[in-house]
């Protein structure tokens, strides 16, 4: 999508645009809020990026806001954290209308020793045990601000806060969190997992397509509108 934004910034500008985001995502993984940045030369006001903007997007994706903003803030390094939230279909019966956005568990789940177990994954620690072969972070040191598990009828959801995030380490939570659920591992199970620090034994990956990408946190100095702002 970064291609499709810069096009429509492009437009609105008349020359290239070019622009950096607080994060990506896994393929498959939506976003419900993303925070980007651009330098431009263009003198624009902020109805003409915003509505010049969108009539230039595919219908996927929109802005909907913008601001201008200190030399300093940088959409990826101002971030002081990020969110995400998995969202599980618990019923017998797979989702339809929803697919794109639930992962789905016929077995009943139990949301509340989900919590409690979750709880143990608080705090700065080393995430190696959740952290996929395949990740390029220069260490596995991260700190989870909030996690909280909670049933609303039939959905389980799981939203995490945390400064950075690891290679599906989200994915990996929620995974190793089922097995808790189903009742397949005790609560204290996510506490042994990550003292222990190996990924083989932690639970598999969760699928891409319950987990949406809230958007990143910046400090209120930016004067960035709620949902972006600690």
């Amino acid at each position: 999508m970064q291609d499709a934004v810069e096009a429509a910034l492009g437009f609105v500008a008349d020359e290239p645009v070019a622009v950096t985001c607080a994060g990506r995502t896994d393929a498959g993984v939506h976003a419900a809020g993303q925070v980007v940045h651009f330098d431009s030369l263009a003198a624009r006001d902020t109805r003409a990026w915003l509505m010049g903007g969108n009539s230039r997007l595919p219908a996927s994706v929109r802005f909907l806001w913008c601001r201008e903003v200190a030399p300093d803030f940088h959409a990826r390094y101002s971030a002081q954290a990020r969110r995400y939230r998995y969202r599980i279909l618990n019923r017998a019966v797979p989702p339809a209308l929803q697919r794109q956005w639930l992962s789905w568990e016929r077995r009943p789940l139990d949301a509340a020793a989900m919590q409690r177990a979750a709880q143990a994954l608080l705090g700065e620690h080393d995430f190696s045990a959740f952290r996929t072969a395949q990740c390029q972070a220069k260490h596995p040191m991260r700190r989870v601000h909030a996690i909280e598990v909670a049933r609303e009828g039939e959905v389980v959801g799981i939203e995490v806060q945390a400064n950075a995030f690891l290679h599906h380490m989200v994915r990996n939570f929620v995974g190793s969190l089922l097995l808790v659920g189903r009742g397949e591992q005790p609560e204290a199970w996510l506490g042994e997992l990550l003292r222990g620090r190996d990924r083989t034994l932690a639970g598999p990956t969760a699928p891409a397509s319950g987990l949406v990408f809230l958007g990143p946190r910046y400090p209120a100095a930016f004067s960035l509108p709620p949902e972006a702002t600690l």
